[in-house]
């Protein structure tokens, strides 16, 4: 083509009415199958001067002549707008697939187009006209979800972002303000680091924004070039130019399909501060309103016939083999690992117990969710093998901290005789440490999905619940 494009609204023409100035617009979201209708009525002029003509040609033309010039008016084909062959001076009204240019009806039959792939020109037409009226729909259809995208995904990510800067800055003053003196360095450096972040992503969601809205507008100036070549374009022109429509096409299926990403999140721990968690920990552990469970008790319905309780419920004890005795069934019993659980459910505010492990050499203790596996030798019943229990483990003199199957080793400089743990669910921290001197032994900072019970496992000795 040599005309320049320009993007446009689909228009459908029709014949005027009483009271129209002019031709009714149609709006994007219109079917493109009524604006080609529209296109095609408005195009049609009698050809009244040339009926005789056309009369003689029919009888002497090759077969079905007649009724491409029937198709060519149901098709959209400009009727007034056929060259003229220079050789046979007749209408190009086929198209030579072998040579790729317009042909007249003559040519086919006895021209130098004979036994090559001929189509009328009108069957050609409504082919190439049927693929852009696809190819405009996927554009459109492809525009529409660039759209929601930028006006649903990110819109609702940078609201997410302002809500978890605002929770990460709190959480940030809550724990310094316990200790500001010691801390106010700490505190700079912790509210520069969630700015920074926030920053990020506010700079990745701009990025996303301006690169997503870049790719709507040229698709949209595609589409709408594509438009303009679909509907004002003369057949002969457009069955010529398939080569540069299918360039345009090839660049619009580069814009690509927008996706959410973790760059689009604030980082969780960008607020996290070891340093900040131990002396807070230490803070709420030591002053006036320290936290205590003292209704905790193991709930016996989850012992494991492979260990006694006491009598108060506070001291969970490994059996040997010879005193054991098989308890009544209960679905909420452990049947095949030494375990316990609280009867504690935390989730809100925050808590701490304290445990004495000092006679035991084998131990876990922490918190799972209530859906942990109760029966059978499997991972999913066992503390710390799985995605729904977090243990902290002494077993041969090694301290090590258990999630999901995975150990972490703890340097332990000695040896607890009372371990406490405490369960922060605003922060969604947990914090094991050491009862005497509140030193801290490890902690988690997770977003935990359900309710949390404190989880007890011993293979050597006693261990005892403390108030």
């Amino acid at each position: 083509m040599t005309e320049e494009l320009t993007p446009c609204d689909l228009t459908c023409p029709s014949s005027p009415t009483p009271g129209a100035s002019g031709p009714k617009e149609t709006g994007f979201d219109q079917p493109i199958f009524s604006v080609l209708s529209g296109g095609v009525e408005r195009r049609r002029r009698p050809q009244e001067e040339r009926e005789e003509e056309e009369e003689e040609e029919a009888e002497t033309s090759p077969a079905g002549t007649t009724a491409t010039a029937t198709a060519d008016a149901e098709s959209g084909i400009f009727s007034g707008e056929f060259e003229v062959c220079v050789e046979h001076e007749a209408e190009l009204d086929w198209f030579c697939g072998t040579e790729r240019k317009l042909i007249c009806s003559h040519c086919a039959i006895v021209g130098p187009c004979h036994g090559h792939t001929v189509t009328p020109l009108a069957t050609r037409v409504t082919a190439v006209r049927n693929r852009l009226v696809d190819v405009c729909e996927k554009m459109q259809l492809q525009a529409l979800r660039i759209e929601r995208f930028i006006e649903q995904t990110l819109t609702d990510k940078e609201r997410k972002l302002q809500l978890a800067a605002t929770s990460a800055r709190e959480q940030v003053l809550a724990q310094v303000g316990a200790v500001r003196e010691a801390l106010e360095e700490e505190e700079q450096r912790l509210l520069e680091e969630v700015q920074r972040e926030e920053e990020r992503v506010e700079q990745c969601l701009l990025t996303q924004r301006a690169h997503w809205s870049q790719a709507l507008a040229s698709l949209t100036q595609t589409r709408s070039g594509l438009v303009h070549t679909l509907t004002h374009t003369p057949d002969g022109q457009l069955v010529t130019s398939v080569q540069e429509i299918a360039d345009r096409v090839e660049e619009a299926d580069g814009v690509g399909e927008p996706c959410d990403t973790e760059q689009l999140s604030l980082t969780r721990g960008c607020s996290d501060s070891r340093l900040l968690r131990g002396l807070w920990a230490s803070a709420v552990l030591l002053g006036p309103n320290a936290y205590g469970s003292s209704s905790l008790r193991f709930d016996e319905r989850t012992v494991s016939p492979l260990l006694s309780l006491s009598d108060d419920l506070y001291t969970l004890t490994f059996s040997p083999k010879k005193s054991r005795q098989l308890p009544q069934y209960d679905p909420a019993r452990f049947d095949r690992w030494p375990n316990a659980l609280g009867s504690l459910s935390v989730s809100s505010g925050t808590h701490s117990w304290v445990v004495d492990v000092g006679q035991s050499g084998a131990f876990k203790v922490g918190v799972c969710y209530a859906s942990l596996e109760r029966k059978g030798s499997g991972d999913e019943a066992r503390l710390g093998q799985n995605e729904r229990s977090w243990v902290l483990s002494h077993y041969d003199g090694d301290y090590s901290f258990w999630h999901a199957g995975k150990k972490e080793p703890l340097q332990v400089a000695r040896k607890p005789q009372r371990i406490g743990l405490l369960v922060d669910w605003t922060s969604q921290t947990l914090l094991f440490y050491e009862a005497d001197s509140s030193a801290v032994l490890h902690s988690v900072t997770h977003q935990f999905g359900a309710p949390l019970l404190p989880a007890f496992a011993v293979t050597d000795r006693s261990i005892t619940i403390l108030h």
